[in-house]
């Protein structure tokens, strides 16, 4: 998960909030020092820790509204100042214009390559036409990466191999790329922000006049992060931020909250290694996920994308009921599979995330799957619909007929019985569950619960 470790030390302070029989000025000061240390930990800046804390701790003396409790006026608190604190609203860049032009800067090892292959995904899943623009000058392997790239994406590539003027290949295909709606513009890096680089950059800036200049910033660098965007927002007037590599550091917070009080704020970040693994930064989601409270409104979008509207919401119907048979789950496993990881979408289920699941229940492979779907073909129409009638004998005769070991369809009940499991926890059974579900329209909108 992005920010794990941040994300299990917020969930344990909210906890504490839950299971406090008084909310006192001793337990809201315990809370702020809880929310430092998780915060300075994932290097986030001083000062702005500081400041969070003496906004929580002075909103928190004020009286409840009517409706809600002290406990939850607290965890709405913290919720409010963390969203406030990561940027607040969503930027979005739309496509007003054809061309629309994004040019990304950054440092070696930033990622930008890899970035301009996801966004070109990215706007290609919504139905633009798109095409890359290899500029980078400096870096031998950077015109094959993209290149290929673009290819997996399935999108237009364009780019001169040796030539060393980022401006005469820009302009060599200007013509071109005026028959798209978006341009991603691949720019080169250097080990620090060089006189060399802030020339270049602001040669193609002024020859491409891009809508947008993205700078992409490794998660990893921590702090350093700040004195980057600022140095790089003074060099070319960066619009916005993409912060990558945010699944494998513990230190992302020093990128997320630094470009929060930079003039760019974040627009994307980078979530895995693959080239669907790049989502807008919403920082109401983003910190909902964080908190465990999910983020349906994402998990509906990545539904739209692979299932119809109709089947999603049936699926939603029975997935909020409980109600469903094997065929209902493998249909659901197969669609959801679609969508990503298990892990990375039980995250976005509001009360989930705190959820310690089994491991198998998230780890379905595809292989797993066609197993599954050949031990059904020999089940009955009775069997199917209702799985609770499964004794040894059946069992037995299902791995017989299907070819698979009795171990394959003891796996598919126990899963069975492992999502009916949850869906009842989903529903409200559990502390958290109820909890979400009294807060559930008392907090903000947008706040996808």
């Amino acid at each position: 998960m992005v920010l794990e470790k941040l994300s299990d030390s917020l969930k344990n302070t909210l906890a504490r909030i839950t299971k406090a029989i008084f909310v006192d000025e001793k337990l809201i000061n315990e809370l702020v020092k809880d929310l430092q240390r998780a915060l300075l930990q994932s290097d986030t800046n001083v000062q702005l820790v500081l400041d969070l804390s003496k906004k929580i701790k002075e909103r928190a003396k004020e009286n409840p509204p009517p409706g809600i409790t002290k406990r939850e006026q607290l965890i709405t608190i913290v919720y409010e100042e963390l969203t406030n604190f990561l940027g607040k609203e969503a930027k979005e860049i739309r496509i007003n214009k054809k061309p629309t032009q994004i040019m990304l800067v950054g440092l070696f090892g930033s990622g930008k390559t890899t970035t301009a292959g996801k966004l070109a995904k990215f706007y290609k899943k919504r139905g633009y036409k798109v095409a890359v623009l290899q500029t980078d000058t400096w870096r031998p392997a950077a015109y094959d990466q993209l290149e290929q790239i673009a290819q997996q994406v399935g999108v237009d590539f364009f780019g001169i191999k040796k030539e060393k003027d980022a401006v005469t290949i820009y302009k060599t295909f200007e013509e071109k790329l005026n028959l798209y709606d978006v341009v991603i513009i691949d720019t080169a890096g250097r080990d620090a922000l060089s006189d060399n680089l802030i020339r270049e950059l602001n040669e193609i800036n002024a020859a491409s006049e891009p809508e947008e200049r993205l700078l992409i910033i490794s998660a990893d660098i921590g702090q350093a992060a700040q004195r980057q965007a600022h140095a790089f927002h003074d060099a070319c007037k960066v619009t916005g931020v993409v912060v990558t590599k945010l699944e494998g550091t513990a230190k992302g917070g020093g990128a997320l909250s630094a470009c929060a009080i930079t003039e760019a704020p974040i627009c994307f970040i980078g979530v895995g290694e693959k080239i669907d693994d790049l989502e807008m930064f919403h920082p109401q989601r983003f910190v909902g996920k964080l908190i465990g409270m999910g983020d349906l409104e994402s998990l509906l979008e990545k539904a739209k994308e692979v299932i119809s509207e109709e089947k999603a919401e049936n699926m939603k119907e029975k997935f909020l009921k409980g109600d469903f048979n094997l065929t209902d789950l493998y249909e659901q496993m197969q669609s959801l599979k679609k969508m990503g990881s298990f892990q990375k979408l039980v995250e976005m289920l509001p009360g989930m995330g705190s959820l310690q699941l089994p491991k198998e229940l998230l780890d379905v492979q595809e292989e797993k799957l066609e197993k599954w779907r050949h031990a059904m073909d020999s089940m009955t129409k009775e069997e199917l619909e209702n799985p609770d009638i499964m004794i040894a004998e059946r069992i037995d005769r299902i791995a017989a007929g299907s070819g698979v070991q009795i171990g394959i369809v003891r796996e598919l009940l126990k899963q069975y019985r492992q999502s009916k499991k949850m869906m009842k926890m989903f529903k409200g059974e559990g502390d958290i569950g109820k909890l979400m579900k009294k807060m559930q329209g008392k907090m903000p909108k947008g706040m996808g619960m």
